[in-house]
C-alpha cells in the first residue's frame, strides 16, 4: 500500500494537513535535543524528509522504512535511508541514542513488539520522541476533527494522493489510535520511564517522549 502512494506522498501530506507537517518535524526535531555526534534512528521514514530536518542537528541519522517504493521516491536525499522492518531492525543492541519515528507507528503489526525493540537499540540513557495522530483536547473540536478525518480527509487525499483507497485505511486507523494517555500507558508497558507527552495542534497529533 505503501508502495502505491509514494509518488505522490509528501504532497497529499502537505495538502491534507495544511501545511503543518513541516511545523510538526521542526518540534520533533527540538524534542530530541539532538547533538553533533550523537547517533538518531528515524523509524517510518518514508521518503526521508523527517529524516533530513533531524540531520540539520549535526547528528548521525540514519533513516529507515519498510517500505522500498518510499524509499526509492527520494533515493536522492543527502541521508542514509535503510530498508527494514521496525519490528526486527538490523542493529546491534545500545546502537543509537536517539529513536524517533512521525506518523508510523500506528501503522506496525504489533505495537508493543515495536516499542520493546525500540528499547533495544536504545543506549542506556537514550530518548524516544514518537510524533503521531492523536485525539484533540477540545470536546467540539475532537467531533468536528473527527468528521474531517473520517469523511473530508479521504476525499481530499483521492485528488491530490496516488490512490484513494489507501488514504481511507489511513483515516480509519487514525479514528482506531488509542489517545494520549492510552499510549503512553503501552509506551511504559514496554519498560520507557519518565513517560510524557505535549500536544500539537491542540491534541489532534501529540509527542510522546520516553526514556532507556
Amino acid at each position: 500500500m505503501f508502495d502505491r502512494v509514494a509518488p505522490g506522498y509528501d504532497r497529499a501530506n502537505t495538502v491534507m494537513v495544511a501545511g503543518q507537517d513541516k511545523r510538526w518535524r521542526r518540534a520533533v526535531r527540538e524534542a530530541l535535543s539532538l547533538q553533533p555526534g550523537e547517533r538518531c534512528l528515524d523509524l517510518g521514514a518514508g521518503t526521508g524528509v523527517s529524516t533530513v530536518e533531524l540531520a540539520k542537528s549535526g547528528a548521525d541519522v540514519i533513516g529507515v522504512d519498510f517500505s522500498l517504493g518510499m524509499l526509492k521516491a527520494h533515493k536522492d536525499r543527502q541521508v542514509p535511508l535503510v530498508n527494514a522492518d521496525a519490528l526486527h531492525l538490523p542493529f546491534a543492541d545500545n546502537a543509537f541514542n536517539a529513536v524517533t519515528g512521525s506518523f508510523f507507528i500506528r501503522n506496525v503489526a504489533d505495537l508493543d513488539a515495536c516499542l520493546t525493540e525500540i528499547r533495544r537499540v536504545l543506549a542506556p540513557g537514550g530518548r524516544m520522541v514518537l510524533c503521531e495522530v492523536s485525539t484533540p483536547v477540545w470536546k467540539p473540536y475532537r467531533k468536528a476533527h473527527g468528521v474531517f478525518v473520517k469523511h473530508v480527509l479521504p476525499k481530499v487525499a483521492g485528488r491530490v494522493g496516488s490512490d484513494p483507497d489507501a488514504y481511507r485505511y489511513l483515516s480509519e486507523s487514525t479514528l482506531e489510535w488509542p489517545d494520549q494517555a492510552a499510549f503512553a500507558d503501552r509506551i511504559v508497558k514496554a519498560g520507557f520511564r519518565k513517560v510524557a507527552w505535549r500536544n500539537l495542534t491542540g491534541g489532534a497529533v501529540a509527542m510522546h517522549r520516553g526514556f532507556k
